[in-house]
């Protein structure tokens, strides 16, 4: 305890033995000698209004103009918050402090003992047994990038407790280069570092994801935000190193790291980053035999001749719906949240051993956007979507619709299985699937019909993960289908408000339009969205080979006009998918 009692009993702290390290001023190291008098009778916090009418002078308030030295004190982290006192000290002014309290922080607790803190103890560099000794000291490396981090985003970034954990951090890290330069067994990060040519903060990246694993924990530090912050010195540099995260990135690029957008509680999305699992098995189990390395679904996709493979490139926010299916879909996205569905589980309401599942029916007339909103939703999950046109489904042959209609899940199963994300599976035109089954008796067509229907529904009992199927007849649903969706919406033709949205959208930026255009006229007709994108495409056809291509609003009317007299009942599909 000599470090103590020195410190204690010296007149001038400037001349005590811990004094060159606390890098403070005179001012400084004697609220330090302050606190320190009251740590050793039994008071832990101290007031830091009472330290200061007690230290100084409270004429023209210098007690007040003190404040800045506790700051300085908590920013070189000598001192901490008391329980009841968390401050963010980056964000408030001074005279905020007057009426919180203070404690000795560990660290200075440790420097009063043993007069230093430089001490890690580390082990001669000598070379790695195995790659878990050098986990170890990669974690360790990590974890000290964790602590910077922490006291930058509450502390000024030049803090003296920065200054230690980052000479401790060049310690170590010269340290982890020598033993593995003199390491003669192959070390499996360090060869992923080598042959990606990583750099130090991707490094740093791929190590914090890797001690999850290791870990065990639940997402502590897989989120962009938190990675970025933690590789980062400032806000400027936070920017900048997104990108080391995105689309294009080396890390992403390479495949060394994928992510998975996932729903907040609030209803915003957020990236949860992991590591590939192949460069995980050859990390965690070098000598073990890789298991079978998952697929990429473009790949089985182009092995079979079932499903088309669908990339969606809008989401729920672009589409053009009424607001109370919208607010529908919302609600939808927001109980797939992975928090939502940990409680539903908990609570008994899903079955834990299942993902996210849900199953859809869109029903309502051709043209209004049943198929597009159902690519969408799958777009805001992060998956892709493998579309089956359910009208294919009829053979010739009887009994061969029968063993299609298992293929479809058997497949999607299969394929589903190999790959990493689960696509969403859509049927579209799914009504003679789901129509109500013929009770009479009747020759082999309806038997071959039934037979088919009470496969499908067996299929649809069992299925695991997301289905949306789609239909333009909801009345002639079967009951029994019914029963197996959990969510059965509307598709209406949509309003007169929603007419002018979709031509607003719709329209082609670039063009020329005569001065008197008014989208509302065009809105005024009771057309599909579907039937406005075949109404535009038509008439961009007809002003393109113009000698003044600018279209008018005469130009579109003749298109509308074509399209209503060619339209077959509600159910036109021409030139639009639904």
């Amino acid at each position: 305890m000599q470090y103590l009692i020195d410190f204690l009993e010296n007149s001038d702290v400037q001349k005590t033995k811990i004094f060159s390290q606390l890098r403070c001023s005179k001012e400084e190291a004697e609220i330090l000698k302050y606190l320190t008098n009251k740590y050793i009778k039994g008071e832990e916090e101290s007031s830091v209004f009472l330290i200061l009418s007690e230290l100084f002078s409270k004429k023209r308030y210098e007690h007040i103009q003190k404040l800045q030295l506790i700051r300085n004190l908590l920013e070189s982290g000598w001192i901490v918050q008391g329980a009841l006192s968390k401050i963010n000290i980056g964000k408030v002014a001074n005279l905020e402090l007057i009426n919180s309290t203070i404690s000795l922080s560990s660290s200075f607790v440790k420097l009063l003992e043993k007069g230093s803190l430089e001490d890690m103890n580390l082990p001669k560099a000598t070379a790695y047994n195995d790659h878990l000794e050098y986990l170890k000291d990669q974690f360790l490396r990590v974890e000290l990038y964790q602590k910077i981090s922490t006291i930058r985003q509450n502390y000024a970034t030049n803090s003296i407790g920065v200054d230690r954990l980052e000479n401790r951090l060049k310690l170590l890290e010269e340290r982890i280069a020598q033993r593995v330069k003199t390491s003669k067994k192959p070390l499996s990060v360090e060869i992923i570092f080598k042959e990606n040519k990583l750099n130090t903060k991707e490094q740093i990246i791929f190590l914090l994801l890797l001690k999850e694993e290791y870990s065990g924990s639940l997402e502590s530090f897989r989120d962009i935000n938190t990675l970025i912050d933690i590789v980062s010195v400032n806000d400027y540099d936070k920017i900048k190193n997104r990108s080391l995260l995105e689309e294009g990135s080396t890390l992403i690029e390479k495949e060394i790291v994928d992510y998975e957008e996932v729903l907040t509680t609030y209803g915003g999305v957020s990236r949860n980053f992991y590591i590939n699992e192949d460069i995980l098995q050859q990390i965690m189990h070098p000598h073990k035999e890789k298991k079978r390395k998952k697929v990429k679904l473009k790949t089985l996709v182009k092995e079979q001749t079932v499903f088309e493979l669908i990339s969606p490139k809008t989401s729920i926010e672009d589409v053009v719906l009424n607001p109370k299916t919208k607010k529908i879909l919302e609600n939808i996205l927001k109980q797939m949240d992975k928090n939502v569905l940990k409680l539903l589980k908990e609570w008994g309401v899903k079955d834990k051993k299942k993902g996210i599942e849900t199953k859809l029916i869109f029903y309502g007339p051709a043209g209004t956007g049943k198929t597009m909103t159902a690519l969408s939703l799958a777009k805001s999950l992060n998956k892709k979507v493998l579309s089956f046109d359910c009208s294919k489904i009829l053979s010739m042959y009887v009994g061969e619709s029968e063993k299609n209609v298992r293929k479809i899940f058997d497949d999607f199963k299969d394929i589903a299985r190999q790959t990493k994300s689960e696509p969403v599976l859509l049927l579209n035109e799914a009504d003679q699937f789901l129509s109500s089954r013929t009770t009479s008796a009747g020759g082999s067509a309806d038997k071959m019909h039934n037979q088919m229907q009470n496969i499908f529904l067996e299929q649809i009992e069992k299925f695991d993960g997301i289905l949306i199927a789609t239909t333009n007849l909801l009345e002639s649903i079967d009951q029994a289908f019914s029963r197996r969706f959990d969510y059965k919406i509307e598709f209406a033709k949509p309003t007169f408000e929603q007419r002018v949205l979709l031509w607003e959208k719709m329209l082609p930026k670039t063009s020329q339009y005569e001065k008197s255009f008014d989208i509302k006229l065009l809105a005024k007709y009771n057309l599909t969205g579907g039937q406005i994108k075949v109404v535009i495409k038509n008439t961009a056809l007809s002003v393109a080979v113009k000698k003044e291509p600018i279209f008018s609003i005469k130009d579109f009317i003749e298109s509308i006009k074509k399209e209503i007299s060619g339209s077959f009942g509600e159910a036109k599909t021409v030139g639009f998918v639904n």
